[in-house]
């Protein structure tokens, strides 16, 4: 019966959660904050890492570091001596892997032992001798004694393990930087305030070793009910408010703290706050209905339900931006000529400049200044897009029309992929800033609209190889457009990108929706 509730429970929390996505809205119009949020809102902040990146770097490093020791060794003692020998290169690589895997073990990858390395290196050590102990009674089991070298072994051992010490002295020196500058901890915000609020600040506070940054606390409940100061945390606003100051600061963490019993309220806030790049979670703490352990993650001894995680993190954010940058700088040296002659026609066709720059929406609703040929006549250009064009529009001219057929008129983009960083080669298209459907706004038009700029926007995307590039005159192109873009998003992969990529070229053949 009780694992039969949990299950009804779980079931509700993902009703509540597709239900947010379902009926989520937003307004383009910015808010304007309080005073103190204004304040907040412009401390400098410098950009997040992730541990998980972080940890994963430093075990290649440390990889490097012993597997070179340990040929330099060989190179310098053994080598000079015999031929090329095989079973040290397979030794060398095969105990540097180990230990890697030693040290994960021993948990000194994670940011607080990283931060302290004197604690660690006890554990460094030990988990370094265990792999040796470890070669040594393989050799005499398998009877492998005197393959290896003794110095080769002691001086690897010892240089190896001094290695060790100097780099994770190195780290410590700029992690404890990049913790100071607050590029390590999560900048946290609170929504709800009242006695749960307090409860779940306190709680997050008494945690030692915290990586949270509480920046404050937004409520819609008035200060009689929701005091100005929340266990020393400034209520900052309204939840409405919260929405505009995630788009002015970094915020990396929203924590819900409302009874999970009160559906419609913790519905009523994901609907407004489920399209912002942050992953919010929903405190369980005060909660008398518990779930199964595994039911919840958790934030240092709190529980928390998941229900938003922000998209494309950690590695995966690395790996998409390793893919736009090399593979549109192939592409853009691969295309120069043909972008080269679109310039030229451009220039002889019609006075004016061969670029037409123009304000978009990119990711987390910040302006972008976006690169294209120019395909219309200079004093008729529509820097705003307040007029979308149309069939035999005559503000476009002829070279204009033929390459926003073929979107040629695109290919600069590559610039802003590769030189500026603030495009990809595959996401959600970015819209120009009054861009209309049938004189409505499009977040008017499109319910959750801008939920498509959880990710960085891109040349191409999964509504374009769709079908749904072009003219978007209509309620349901637009509507169209944002469904395949919210589905990109949800289930992006490296791969998914390239089949996008691979499948554009035959896209752009059906030219009966670009103008």
């Amino acid at each position: 019966m009780l694992g039969a509730d949990n299950r009804n429970k779980n079931a509700r929390s993902a009703d509540i959660a597709a239900s947010a996505i379902a009926t989520a809205r937003n307004s383009q119009s910015p808010r304007e904050l309080s005073p103190l949020a204004k304040i907040v809102a412009a401390e400098p902040v410098a950009p997040a890492m992730s541990a998980v990146v972080l940890g994963g770097s430093i075990r290649i490093a440390e990889f490097l570091i012993l597997s070179l020791i340990g040929a330099a060794i060989y190179g310098y003692y053994v080598y000079p001596a015999e031929e090329f020998l095989w079973r040290y290169a397979v030794a060398t690589f095969g105990a540097s892997a180990a230990a890697i895997i030693a040290f994960h073990i021993a948990d000194t990858y994670d940011v607080l032992a990283l931060r302290r390395p004197i604690s660690s290196f006890v554990r460094l050590t030990l988990a370094w001798t265990a792999i040796f102990l470890l070669a040594f009674a393989l050799q005499f089991f398998f009877r492998l004694e005197g393959l290896y070298s003794r110095v080769w072994t002691a001086s690897w051992y010892f240089t190896g393990l001094a290695a060790l010490f100097a780099f994770r002295l190195f780290v410590a020196s700029k992690v404890r930087r990049w913790t100071r500058e607050g590029r390590l901890v999560r900048r946290t915000v609170i929504v709800g305030g009242a006695a749960p609020g307090e409860m779940l600040i306190e709680a997050l506070q008494a945690q030692k070793d915290s990586d949270l940054d509480i920046r404050g606390v937004f409520d819609d409940r008035g200060d009689d009910r929701s005091a100005p100061m929340i266990a020393g945390k400034p209520k900052l606003g309204s939840v409405d408010d919260l929405v505009e100051f995630a788009r002015k600061t970094r915020i990396d963490l929203l924590l819900v703290s409302l009874p999970i019993t009160a559906e419609q309220r913790v519905l009523q806030m994901l609907r407004k706050l489920w399209v912002l790049p942050v992953d919010i979670r929903l405190a369980a703490h005060t909660g008398k209905l518990r779930f199964r352990p595994r039911a919840y993650s958790y934030i240092g001894n709190v529980p928390v339900l998941d229900i938003y995680d922000r998209p494309i993190t950690d590695w995966n954010f690395v790996l998409k931006g390793l893919f736009d940058r090399v593979v549109g700088a192939l592409m853009l040296i691969a295309l120069s000529p043909v972008m080269a002659l679109v310039a030229l026609a451009v220039k002889l066709d019609s006075k004016g400049p061969v670029f037409f720059r123009q304000k978009r929406y990119g990711f987390n609703n910040e302006l972008i200044e976006v690169f294209k040929f120019r395909s219309m006549y200079t004093d008729m250009t529509d820097a705003t897009a307040a007029q979308l064009v149309t069939k035999g529009d005559p503000r476009v001219t002829r070279v204009g029309r033929f390459i926003r057929k073929t979107s040629l008129d695109e290919l600069p983009q590559l610039i802003n992929v590769v030189l500026k960083g603030n495009l990809s080669l595959v996401g959600p298209r970015p819209h120009a800033v009054h861009a209309k459907a049938q004189n409505q706004l499009y977040d008017e038009v499109v319910d959750g609209y801008f939920a498509r700029h959880r990710v960085k926007p891109g040349i191409t995307g999964w509504a374009q190889v769709n079908g749904w590039r072009g003219e978007t005159d209509t309620p349901e192109k637009i509507q169209r457009r944002v469904e395949h873009d919210l589905y990109y998003i949800e289930n992006w992969s490296v791969f998914f990108d390239v089949f996008i990529l691979m499948k554009t070229p035959i896209s752009l053949l059906k030219t009966e929706n670009a103008y």
